[in-house]
């Protein structure tokens, strides 16, 4: 049976513009758009609903109201622009996916079950929304119409908090189900609502009950009653047209004679790889993972894949990186075809190298890291990884230096050593008071004696996985008289309560 499930984001242009900017929650703001008369109401927050604020009244109204409106430019295209890339990140859920004006069309039949039924999918699709800051309202029923229906006027939604599944039965219980709704859900113009409003037909259930022909003569015109009750109802058939998907870029080569030799896969890359360059360059992109596919006579295929630390679209380097592992394929009775596909790609714009001719150091690094990995392995060439912590012992690991992306903290610059000791090493310090600067201190049986002193460098226990016994440190960076660079820490204060007499550590060396 058919089950399509209709996703609508009532509150899309307010939440989209308030992830883009900072507002405090209590501010009355309203998204404005050019109007015939003035400036139209677009979308408002908690705040300004709760002043009398509406989406559809003018601005000048709802400031009679309250004046301490603030007023915003609306962003419509954003908006539609917006909802054109969730369709595409909507595919996790279901291959035909079909942007809906402010929601989304989704064919689900046959794959509720790998979720765990219709009620796991609807709680997956709205975890999934509320993690991108969005509302997300979802009904899923046997027709497009009353999926639609469902989710933007059903009175009492079901399961998961703004969620409805409409009854499996495409007759009496879809019947029953949509009786109640308001002529409205039926997704008829305004003027023909407005009709059926004043005849007293209020509800889909009072249109069923009106005779065919008497509806069809009625509105004849504009829009048509009868074919909106039979979309909802199935009788008529309402098809999905799936969102528009660009399809990786790929390069593919046919052979006249079936190739047996183990270069051929090597001269196919050569003549494949300006093709795909070119395609890459035509849509500003950068190759982050190569397929290398050989098609062989006998149906079976042979697949040798690369990927890259940055993204690329040097044809020399994504040469040498595949090169290798072409020449590994096994053409067996013979190749009759190849395909060259970028599977994963990123936006690379042009953009100058430098004044001179030599490349810049990044680019280099990311070229040694792709050849290390093509020859030892992804699991043996790692990058350092910040991680969430400000304990110096936590706040790094190692990952993947392929195949993972730099989190927001991989970049900030910290004043840390260079080297870091597994464990921290006690020491004994000489100070002038006991919350002063360290003067001299004893470190594997050799005496240092403090030139320059820069701290402290307040670090506190992490308290969620910590005991509360836990002690705060101060760190200094110290350089001794013969210029030799450390990391040291003050473990404890004088009379915290978490112990005796402060402890001293070295954790650190600078380069």
């Amino acid at each position: 049976m058919k089950r399509i499930a209709s996703i609508w984001l009532p509150h899309l242009a307010i939440e989209r513009w308030a992830k883009a900017n900072d507002f405090a929650r209590d501010c009355p703001i309203v998204l404005t758009i050019e109007g015939t008369h003035g400036l139209i109401i677009h979308a408002v927050t908690k705040a300004a609903a709760e002043s009398g604020a509406r989406p559809g009244v003018r601005l000048t109204d709802a400031r009679a109201l309250d004046p301490t409106l603030i007023a915003m430019l609306a962003d419509p295209n954003g908006d539609r622009m917006f909802v054109q890339q969730l369709a595409r990140w909507a595919g996790r859920w279901s291959p035909l996916v079909e942007v809906d004006g402010d929601g989304l069309r989704l064919d689900v039949t046959g794959v509720a079950h790998l979720f765990g039924g219709e009620p796991g999918l609807v709680k997956d699709v709205q975890r999934s929304f509320a993690r991108l800051g969005l509302t997300a309202r979802m009904a899923i029923a046997p027709t497009a119409a009353a999926a639609w229906a469902l989710a933007r006027y059903s009175p009492s939604p079901l399961r998961g908090g703004g969620s409805t599944r409409a009854q499996h039965e495409r007759g009496e219980g879809l019947v029953r189900t949509l009786s109640p709704l308001p002529v409205s859900a039926l997704r008829l113009e305004p003027e023909t609502v407005r009709t059926l409003e004043r005849l007293g037909l209020k509800t889909i259930g009072a249109l069923m009950d009106m005779p065919r022909l008497a509806l069809a003569r009625r509105f004849k015109d504009g829009d048509n009653v009868v074919d909106a009750l039979d979309r909802a109802l199935g009788r008529k058939p309402e098809p999905l047209t799936a969102a528009p998907v660009e399809p990786p870029p790929r390069a593919s080569l046919r052979l006249e004679e079936p190739a047996t030799h183990p270069e051929a896969p090597v001269q196919a890359l050569e003549r494949l790889i300006p093709d795909l360059v070119r395609q890459l360059q035509e849509r500003h992109l950068g190759a982050r993972r190569l397929s290398l596919t050989g098609f062989r006579v006998d149906g079976s295929v042979a697949v040798a894949s690369v990927a890259t630390a940055i993204p690329s679209r040097e044809p020399k380097h994504l040469q040498r990186l595949l090169g290798d592992k072409a020449a590994a394929l096994n053409p067996e009775f013979g190749f009759d075809a190849f395909a060259l596909t970028a599977d994963w790609t990123e936006e690379l714009n042009a953009a100058q190298d430098s004044l001179v001719e030599e490349p810049p150091g990044t680019r280099e690094l990311a070229r040694l890291v792709d050849r290390l990995t093509v020859k030892l392995g992804p699991n043996r060439v790692r990058r350092p990884k910040a991680e969430e912590s400000h304990l110096p012992e936590r706040a790094s690991g190692w990952v993947a230096a392929i195949g993972s992306s730099l989190s927001r903290s991989d970049g900030e610059e910290l004043n840390r050593p260079q080297r870091l000791l597994d464990r921290p090493e006690a020491i004994d310090v000489i100070y002038a008071t006991p919350e002063g600067m360290p003067r001299r201190f004893v470190w594997r049986r050799a005496v240092h004696d403090i030139a320059r002193v820069e701290g402290p460098e307040r670090i506190a226990p992490e308290w969620w996985r910590q005991p509360s016994s836990a002690r705060l440190r101060d760190y200094y960076r110290v350089e001794d008289q013969l210029g030799r660079r450390y990391w040291i820490y003050r473990e404890g204060l004088i009379n915290d309560g978490r112990g005796g007499l402060p402890a001293w550590f070295m954790h650190g060396l600078f380069g």
